[in-house]
């Protein structure tokens, strides 16, 4: 078949695939493979169990603008606000369940009830002042923000890092987990995945999400190149949500995970809150206390999320308050990224950017020995390949959908495991490259 052809091909075959995207309930996700009975980890610490309620609680942050179709059900849609709201979203667990049925029933590999997702109360507890800010000239050339615009900013930021420091007081750990969702992705959905990963990892990090404009609706097309730009317009937004979180008082770390589009946004926001810091002669790791970030089926081209990755450190000319030419540290945990070759809704990104390769594609054998080496250099980064059955449709969700995936996600987030410990068996291809047993039972055994 011609190239065209094969290429139209794809791209009607991914209309098909990546129809709009329901906001309404779905499954709770399987259980990790670490929890699944007989014999697999508690899921949740039996001294904080009294305290637990079935639904989830969730924070959220978004520059979504608030729904005006009338059929929508949902507080936010799909188009751009001129500022940052926030507020909280409550996950219901339904058919409604009293905790012990819920635990029980959250560590078998067969649920004996089904257990779906559906979107409670949301409630907006804040809205910072739309952009740009007023200003004020006061001489030829002096320009002064406006007061009054700046209280208000102020108020509404305190107001946010009120919230995520009352959640820190009750939280077991006091961490908060952000996660930032990808492509045809609506609040709703955004909500659910988050509420899962939450539930899986123990109830225990304040559970946070960044939602952004993604766009759900019409031609294909035209709705992944909208996308495209409202991740970009989203990156100034998130920085100030990590940023405002990072400052909040009693925050010990910052786990941020992002999915598929969700990636390039959230890699563009952190490399340019690092590039504040070291302008500013500070660590990045001391301002943001970011630990792990995890990119899930990243929706990048391959040379760009090298760029972003090493940019600041190829350029001497950048970071030159530091002494003896040391760098900067950027994470104290690990940059670890979760990929497929098989992830079929990556293809189209492929084809509509003319991509040499998506890192969400990648497999060990695409990283040259050489770049291999320089990222053992730079240390604390891992590539996964998962290379088995598809467990959803796309194969673009294999971190909810696979029970070895999310498995080995929750031994590196909550546990802390290094790959090649207990629990995190993989097979190691190279210095910074691992893939997943072809038997799919990695992570399933955790530390006793």
């Amino acid at each position: 078949m011609p190239r065209r052809l094969l290429d139209t091909a794809a791209i009607l075959f991914a209309l098909v695939l990546l129809g709009g995207c329901a906001s309404g309930g779905r499954p709770l996700m399987p259980t990790p493979l670490l929890y699944q009975l007989p014999g697999g980890k508690t899921l949740f610490d039996p001294s904080t169990q009294a305290r637990m309620n079935p639904d989830v609680d969730l924070l959220y942050i978004t520059d979504r603008a608030q729904e005006t179709m009338p059929e929508s059900t949902s507080l936010y849609g799909q188009e751009r606000a001129r500022h940052i709201s926030f507020g909280t979203a409550q996950v219901r667990l339904v058919p409604t369940l009293d905790w012990e049925t819920l635990r029980a029933q959250s560590q078998l590999a067969k649920r004996t009830q089904v257990i779906d997702l559906e979107l409670g109360q949301v409630r907006e507890l804040g809205v910072f002042p739309d952009e740009p800010y007023r200003l004020n000239r006061i001489a030829d050339g002096v320009l002064l923000r406006d007061r009054a615009e700046l209280e208000r900013h102020a108020a509404i930021k305190a107001n946010l890092q009120g919230e995520v420091q009352r959640r820190l007081a009750a939280a077991p750990r006091k961490e908060v987990l952000l996660y930032v969702h990808g492509f045809n992705e609506t609040f709703d959905t955004a909500a659910f995945t988050t509420a899962e990963l939450c539930h899986f990892l123990g109830r225990e990090h304040v559970c946070a999400f960044f939602t952004w404009p993604a766009s759900t609706t019409g031609n294909f097309l035209t709705s992944y190149t909208t996308t495209t730009e409202s991740a970009d317009y989203a990156v100034e937004h998130l920085k100030r949500a990590i940023r405002t979180i990072a400052a909040t008082p009693g925050l010990e770390r910052l786990q941020i995970l992002a999915h598929s589009r969700g990636t390039a946004l959230t890699l563009k926001a952190v490399r340019e809150l690092a590039l504040e810091a070291i302008a500013a002669g500070k660590e990045p790791v001391n301002l943001y206390h970011i630990d792990n970030l995890v990119l899930l089926s990243p929706d990048i081209d391959v040379d760009i999320a090298g760029q972003q990755i090493t940019g600041l450190l190829s350029d001497p000319d950048l970071v030159t308050v530091w002494p003896e030419g040391r760098l900067p540290r950027i994470l104290n945990g690990r940059l670890t990224i979760y990929a497929s070759p098989d992830d079929r809704a990556l293809l189209v990104s492929r084809i509509l950017f003319r991509s040499r390769n998506r890192v969400g594609q990648l497999r060990p054998e695409d990283i040259s020995e050489k770049a291999q080496r320089y990222f053992e250099t730079i240390g604390r980064i891992d590539l996964i390949s998962y290379e088995g059955k598809r467990t959803d449709l796309f194969g673009h969700s294999y971190f909810t959908t696979n029970s070895t995936v999310s498995s080995d996600l929750i031994q590196l987030v909550r546990f802390g495991r290094p790959l090649g410990a207990p629990g995190r068996e993989l097979i190691k291809t190279g210095p910074v490259t691992w893939r997943f047993p072809a038997d799919g039972q990695a992570g399933g055994q955790a530390l006793k």
